[in-house]
C-alpha cells in the first residue's frame, strides 16, 4: 500500500482478546457507519464497524475494522477505486474524518442530560496542513479555542457545519454535519468570520485610553 497504514502499530503488543459475552448478553452493538477521511496523500470512504459514536471509536486510539473502502487523491482530481486489501485503519493516519448524522447513534437518559451542559460557540479556522477546515467549536466556558493546540486526552475535535479546503479547492461539500479534526496534526487556530473565513477586522479609531484587548493580543 502507498502509504503506512498500521506501521505505528508493528512495535504494540497484540490486543488481548475480546472477553466472551455472557449468557444474556447482547454483546457490543457493532455497526457499519459510513465515513469518509482524508489522510496526507489519499481520500478514504466506506464504512467504519464501531460501536457508539465515530468520534468516541476514533479517541480510542486503537485500529478500527472498516470495508467496501475506495480511495483516491485527496483533491477529488480523479474518480475513487476500490480498495478491498484496507480492513483496518489507525486512527493516526487519519487528517480529517467527516461524520453525518448517521455516526450519531441514539442518546441515553443520561448523555441527554449530559449535552444540556451549556457550551460556548467559536467560528475558527483550523490549519492542520495541508488542510484548512472553517466551522464552529463548542467548547466548555472558560476554554479559548487556541487551547486545542494543547494535548489532551480527545485526540479529534469535531467541527460543525464545516467547510475543507486543500489550497484553493474545497474537498468536502458546503456545510458538513461534522467534520472530526485530528488535533496531532494542527498547526494553527484562528478566531474567524465562518461568512469569509478571515480574521474579524480591527474596529477603526482608537482606544480611549488604559489598555485594550487589542494591545494584549
Amino acid at each position: 500500500m502507498p502509504f503506512g497504514f498500521l506501521k505505528r502499530r508493528k512495535d504494540r503488543a497484540a490486543p488481548a482478546p475480546a472477553p466472551a459475552p455472557v449468557q444474556g448478553d447482547a454483546g457490543p452493538r457493532v455497526r457499519g457507519v459510513a465515513f469518509e477521511a482524508l489522510t496526507e496523500d489519499w481520500r478514504l470512504r466506506g464504512r467504519m464497524d464501531i460501536d457508539g459514536r465515530m468520534s468516541d471509536a476514533l479517541n480510542k486510539r486503537e485500529a478500527i475494522a472498516i470495508r467496501d473502502v475506495e480511495w483516491g487523491p485527496p483533491d477529488g482530481s480523479a474518480p475513487l477505486d476500490p480498495a478491498p486489501g484496507l480492513r483496518s485503519v489507525d486512527p493516526y493516519d487519519l487528517i480529517l474524518v467527516v461524520a453525518g448524522e448517521e455516526s450519531l447513534p441514539p442518546l441515553t437518559d443520561a448523555e441527554q442530560n449530559a449535552h444540556k451542559v451549556h457550551k460556548v460557540t467559536y467560528d475558527v479556522a483550523l490549519e492542520a496542513p495541508p488542510f484548512r477546515v472553517v466551522g464552529t467549536v463548542h467548547l466548555y466556558p472558560g476554554s479559548e479555542p487556541e487551547r486545542l493546540m494543547d494535548r489532551a486526552t480527545e485526540m479529534f475535535v469535531a467541527v460543525t457545519d464545516a467547510v475543507a479546503s486543500l489550497g484553493d479547492v474545497e474537498v468536502t461539500g458546503q456545510d458538513q454535519d461534522v467534520i472530526l479534526v485530528n488535533r496531532f496534526y494542527l498547526r494553527g487556530v484562528t478566531q474567524v468570520d465562518r461568512r469569509t473565513g478571515e480574521r474579524h477586522p480591527r474596529l477603526p479609531g482608537a482606544p480611549l485610553g488604559g489598555v485594550s484587548w487589542q494591545d494584549r493580543s
